[in-house]
This record gives C-alpha cells, structure tokens and sequence, in this order.
C-alpha cells in the first residue's frame, strides 16, 4: 500500500479523509459509551422485584378492630378496598383525588384519605371508617350531634366529615374554635353547612366529655 503524505486521502482506494477518520473514531467510542449505559441501566431494572399488572398481594388489615386477610392489585387505594372487598360504604367516593375529604377515615387515630392512600401501605395500622364510630346499633357522640345539629343536607360529605370530627377530638377533646375550622378544613360541603358542622363538634366534645 502506498501512502502520500500530502495527499488527504490514503491510496487504499478508500476515500476517507483523516479528519473522517477522526470523526467515525468519536462516533464509534460514543456509541459504545451508551450502550454500556443502557446495560447498567437494564442490569439495575433486573434487580428491582417488580409485581406484574393485574397479579394479586396477600395483605392483612385491621379495620374497626377486625382482623382481615385479602388479595388486592398493588394499585388498589383503600377506598377501593374498603367499598368493594369489605362492603363498608360509608366511606364515600367523591372527587377520588384528595380534594373533598368525603372518604376520609381515622389510620391510627389521624384522619385520613383514603383515596389517596393504598391498601398495601396500612398493613399492621389501625384503621377506622364511619361504621366504627357506634356501639352497636348506637350513634357515637359525634353522630349524634350531627344529627341533633342538623349539620348536614344531602348528607354525601357527612360520613367524612363526622370521621374527620371525630380525629379531631381524639387528638384534641376540647377545641377551640379557631381549631375547628382548621382541623375542618379539609373537607368541603357543596350544601354550605359549615355553621351547623361547626355546632355539632362543639356538641359532640360536650358529649365526650
């Protein structure tokens, strides 16, 4: 093979120039560069346990101080849970994005909603909906006081409302009322009875006490 210096392109009878040469040289090296990012990244994917869609999960949770054992989707919220495996509906499905609080229940004595909160992360927690707060086939005080208050009209937000009621109570028996509408605020009523909710929980820490 003969070479001219002067000349730019080798007398193989090829016609890459050196500064080609250079350049496929640059390519070459950064194709193998992210290729063997693209490995690590799927060796580092391998590693993570994945549960395929649709596959059930044996969980086991406590709610209203009762002892259940389910198969649930990973995806599933409790408020699916609750409504669909155990039959509770008093915990309501409103806006199922954390905006009106009418599915709110108590997860160790804290109100919470249940739409936004998995089944599968309240294993080994206390859970309370609206049909934990009787004693039987009686209303807790809080439930009594909404009724006696009138503290509701279409009566959709009321079971998240009383439950969140009653978290505040348990964690504050004697609130003032700057505490009430705070505690309250994060559950609406499209009818307006915030006066009459405001009421009965004042009723309802009498009753307690």
């Amino acid at each position: 093979m003969k070479h001219d210096p002067k000349a730019s392109h080798c007398q193989c009878g090829g016609k890459m120039s050196r500064r080609g040469f250079i350049t496929a040289l640059g390519v070459g090296a950064a194709g193998v560069a992210a290729t063997g990012a693209m490995t690590a990244r799927t060796a580092t994917a391998k590693e993570t346990p994945m549960i395929p869609s649709g596959e059930m999960a044996r969980i086991d949770l406590t709610v209203n101080d009762r002892a259940h054992t389910l198969l649930v989707e990973p995806r599933w919220t409790l408020l699916h849970v609750l409504r669909e495996s155990l039959g509770m509906t008093g915990t309501k499905a409103g806006c199922e994005r954390g905006e009106c609080g009418a599915c709110t229940v108590l997860i160790d004595d804290i109100p919470r909603y249940a739409c936004l909160t998995l089944a599968m992360e309240v294993q080994g927690r206390r859970i309370v909906t609206l049909e934990g707060l009787m004693e039987g086939e009686k209303l807790g005080p809080v439930q009594e006081a909404f009724l006696e208050e009138d503290a509701f009209q279409c009566g959709y937000c009321t079971p998240g409302q009383i439950v969140a009621a009653e978290g505040l109570l348990r964690a504050d028996p004697n609130p003032s009322s700057e505490t009430i509408t705070r505690a309250m605020s994060g559950n609406l009523c499209r009818c307006g009875t915030y006066p009459h909710i405001h009421n009965a929980i004042q009723s309802a820490a009498g009753k307690r006490r």
